[in-house]
This record gives structure tokens, sequence and C-alpha cells, in this order.
């Protein structure tokens, strides 16, 4: 079992503790980093936890997790035939028509793969998901204050199985807790791997389309092989995919890869998302606005602009959103970026 790291004041008192099988002693369960005083939210920190030893993220539990949430439609299954290139995309069923206790009773077999989205929603993982970032909340808020809104996403995979390249609008915390998972991440601010007017479509309208893999993005990016008791930090809309690979599958515990990435939002996050939003809005007056943080003046009047645009879209939009639903059965999209107001 890992070494656990002396505990350094500054990651944080608020962590959860549980009794061990005799109850005699507790159980200390926590993210750290080798260097506390060097961590920044602006940069891919290679971590630890002991995240993998409770509980309620030993297989069982998660399993009965996944028929939790299957009956909230929040199970996604993935093709096997996907590769890091392919479009992210997942389906609400098992691609070969299994039923969801029969994909968890056969989970082991290869390509097999499910992700569990919003685990927050089931009140005994949100108390843990918050455990993950209160152990290491004191070293983010001293960067971006005001954490809100974490979330948890479990992603089961037997190998050969792969997450595509893509991003996320949050920062992330992902542990490995089960088997061996290979991580590749890249720096959110390389305009050459996802360039500028990608990461504002995708902030604004959710749309990947021009987020793009290419084998010549490797030798930029970081790569870890991870296993149980590993953990990284990486920042909002950094570039990102996952592989589990068949020759781990004969290693002990390799027939299954389970790891989670633990979400949230910061007022930094927020005034980043509320600046693409405004910066939407100008392109289709036909302006050419900068990017966020090439004009920091530019940013704060954009930020405090975005600020009323959101909660103003929200409304709005909601109001409209219901009229049509009583009138026509089509969809209306109109929330403002998550995070943004």
């Amino acid at each position: 079992m890992r070494e656990k790291a002396p505990r350094s004041d500054l990651e944080g008192a608020m962590c959860v503790t549980s009794m061990n099988s005799v109850g005699a002693s507790e159980t200390t369960y926590r993210v750290w980093t080798d260097d506390p005083g060097s961590f920044s939210t602006q940069r891919i920190t290679p971590m630890h936890h002991n995240f993998h030893e409770h509980p309620l993220f030993q297989v069982p539990e998660l399993v009965r997790l996944g028929m939790e949430l299957s009956k909230l439609d929040q199970c996604r299954f993935m093709n096997p035939d996907r590769t890091v290139a392919s479009r992210l995309a997942h389906d609400s069923r098992p691609p070969d028509g299994r039923s969801i206790a029969e994909f968890f009773k056969r989970v082991e077999e290869p390509g097999s793969s499910v992700a569990f989205y919003n685990i927050e929603v089931i009140p005994r993982y949100q108390a843990l998901l918050m455990s993950v970032v209160n152990s290491m909340r004191s070293l983010v808020e001293r960067e971006q204050p005001d954490i809100f809104r974490v979330n948890g996403f479990v992603f089961f995979s037997a190998p050969p199985s792969v997450t595509p390249f893509h991003i996320d609008r949050e920062n992330n915390f992902w542990l490995q807790l089960h088997g061996h998972k290979i991580l590749n991440v890249w720096d959110h601010r390389d305009r050459s791997i996802v360039p500028a007017e990608a990461v504002e479509d995708f902030i604004v309208t959710q749309s990947l389309q021009k987020v793009r893999f290419n084998q010549a993005f490797l030798p930029r990016g970081l790569e870890f092989d991870a296993q149980p008791g590993d953990a990284v930090y990486f920042p909002s809309t950094s570039p990102h995919m996952t592989r589990s690979t068949a020759d781990r599958a004969a290693t002990p515990g390799g027939r299954l890869s389970i790891s989670i990435g633990v979400t949230f939002y910061t007022a930094s996050t927020r005034k980043v998302a509320r600046i693409h939003q405004v910066n939407r809005l100008m392109r289709k007056c036909g302006m050419s606005p900068s990017y966020p943080s090439e004009s920091p003046t530019a940013d704060t009047a954009k930020s405090a602009v975005g600020g009323l645009v959101g909660a103003c879209r929200a409304r709005l939009g909601a109001a409209r959103a219901r009229f049509i639903c009583m009138t026509s059965a089509r969809r209306v999209k109109h929330a403002p970026p998550p995070g943004s107001y």
C-alpha cells in the first residue's frame, strides 16, 4: 500500500475520516501534493490520494451506485470501437443491447466502458466529493477563491478502452481508484493544441467540433501511467484523453480500470466563462474582441457585463422554453454557460 505523506497544515483540516473494520482507529482520506508551496491552479500537477481505500469507492459499492444512477438516466456507455481521435459521444444504453444489470455482471469483458455522470446527486457521494476538494481547498483558494458546483464523474473501463481527446469547463482533480490507466493532458494555454476560438465555442455552445486530436500533439503534453493512489490536477479547458491498455489486463487488478474526475468551478472560471459569452455576442455584431487574458481592462468590463447577460439569459430563456413547451415539442437551448452566473 502506498505510504501516506505527512500532513501539511496548508492542505486543510476538512478531510473525511472513517472507522476501520475493528473500530480501533480512524483513517483520514485526502488528496495531497509533494510540494504544497509550489502548487498552482494554472499548472498540471501530479498528486497522490488514498480515496481508493475508501469503502464507498470499492467495486461492489460503485456497481451499486451505477444501478442507482441508471434509474436517473445518469449512466453513459461508450462504443468499444472509438479511438482517442473519435468524437466524444456516450449512449444511454449499452451498445450491445445488454440490460444495465447484465452490463455490470460482465463489466470486465474487454472493451466494456461506462461513465457515471454527476454522482453528487447521491448524498453519500456528495459528501465524499466535497472531502476530495476540501483536502486541497486552501491551496486552490489562495489563487482561485469561491469554489462552487462540485461534481463527480466515475469512469469504468475494461481494457482496451479509451476516452477521446476533449476539454472540460471545470478544474479537475482526477483520481485513479482501481487498475491502471494512461492519462494524457496538455497545458490549457497552448493554442497549438486547441485554438482560442475552439475554447470559446465549447464554453458558450458546448461544441467540441474544433477540438481535434493530432498525433503530433503527444510530445507537447504530459503522460501519466496511473495506478491506485495516483492523482492529477489540471485546470479548466486542459485538453486530455485516457487509455486503458490490453497489455495490463493480465496484471493483478488489471481487468478493470476505475477513475474519477472531481470537478469544480471557481470565481476565476466564472469570470472567464462570462468573458467568452460577451465575446460571442460581440462577434455576432461584427466585432473582433480580445480573448480572455489578452486585455485585463477589457476582461474586467466584460466579466461585469457577462454576469448580467448570463442571469438575464437564464431567466428569459427559461420563460421562453416554458412557453414553447406548451405550444410545441421543439427543444430550446436557453441556458448560459454553466458556472457563469
